[in-house]
This record gives C-alpha cells, sequence and structure tokens, in this order.
C-alpha cells in the first residue's frame, strides 16, 4: 500500500532539479519579426510621449531589451550596450521596462539611469506587466533580449530574475556580430 502512495505522489510532484535547469524561454524566436508597440519614455529625448521604437529602428540592427525590474546587472549591461552606441549610429538600443503604472516606475527608471549611465539607451514602460502581446514574453522572464536586424531576429536572451550575471552579459555581448556589429569584449567598462 505504500508502494502505491509514493508512486502515486511521485506523478503528482514534478521532477526535482528538472525545471530550475532548463533555461528561461521568452519572446519572439529567430527569424520572427519584431511587432510595433507605443511604450511610454522616461529616460530620452521623446521623455514623456508614448514612442514605437521598432518604428523607428526598421531594418537596422537592434538590442531590444523587456525587463520587469531595474537589477544591477541589466544596469551593467545597459551601460556596456551604450558604448557601442558610439562607434555604431546606425544601431538602435533601448529597454522597455513593463509594469502596470508608469508614473510609479518613472522617477525610480529615471534614478536606475543615473546610477548605471545608461547614457544614449532610452528607457520606457509598457503599461502592462505581461508586456505587448505579440512578443510572447514568459511570465518567470525578468529580462528578455532580443538582436534583430532587417526586421527580423537573429538572437534571444532569456533571464529569470537572478539569472543575468557576468557570463550571460559576455555571451549576449559576443552575439553582436550576429547584427552586424564587432563582440563587445571584457574591455567595454
Amino acid at each position: 500500500m505504500k508502494l502505491l502512495h509514493v508512486l502515486a505522489l511521485s506523478l503528482l510532484l514534478p521532477p526535482l532539479g528538472l525545471a530550475d535547469d532548463a533555461p528561461c524561454k521568452s519572446g519572439l524566436r529567430e527569424k520572427q519579426r519584431p511587432g510595433p508597440y507605443i511604450s511610454i519614455v522616461a529616460v530620452g529625448p521623446q521623455r514623456g510621449q508614448s514612442h514605437c521604437f521598432i518604428c523607428e529602428a526598421a531594418d537596422r540592427p537592434a538590442v531590444i531589451l523587456f525587463a520587469r525590474q531595474l537589477s544591477e546587472p541589466l544596469g551593467k549591461l545597459v551601460h556596456k550596450l551604450d558604448k557601442s552606441l558610439a562607434d555604431h549610429k546606425d544601431m538602435r538600443i533601448w529597454v522597455t521596462f513593463l509594469a502596470e503604472d508608469q508614473q510609479t516606475i518613472d522617477p525610480k527608471v529615471v534614478q536606475w539611469s543615473k546610477k548605471h549611465a545608461t547614457g544614449n539607451v532610452p528607457l520606457s514602460v509598457f503599461e502592462d506587466e505581461v508586456g505587448p502581446p505579440t512578443y510572447l514574453l514568459a511570465r518567470e522572464a525578468d529580462v528578455t533580449i532580443l538582436l534583430s536586424v532587417k526586421q527580423r531576429v537573429v538572437a534571444n536572451y532569456a533571464y529569470r530574475a537572478g539569472e543575468l550575471n557576468d557570463a550571460a552579459i559576455a555571451d549576449i555581448l559576443k552575439a553582436l556580430p550576429r547584427i552586424g556589429l564587432p563582440p563587445l569584449g571584457p574591455s567595454a567598462k
């Protein structure tokens, strides 16, 4: 009888370690086209205005970041990506924070931007924690990063809270040649 209880219980519980070890999957897949969406700019020339960065990017190389939290590692990544804008004027990079209330998060985004010297990378807020529906962002993804060129995704990175670290940042920077840019190494402070 005990064996039946153990077997029944084992069918109800997920295998230990498997769910946590699987990579996070979020957002558009390679070769899919990023669709337009409107967000409210918190930091950048269009501050306070609704803007479509996808529309602005058109066929240019783009790094599209969606985030749910204002984290240190994300700040580090955005700061490094900002350095690449000086040499690659045709590239577009922006961060869209997902939040229910733009007015509540806006001052936090501004402070975070100053702390991490995000420079010329515009930061905006999409007023829905789910994100733009066509992007299929996973709820467990804290950060989703899409590399796109000629209106097609060429790379997708997704991280749960706490997973974006120095090794992950290095992988993202090494992937920049996929959108026609040289890789940014550890020297890109």
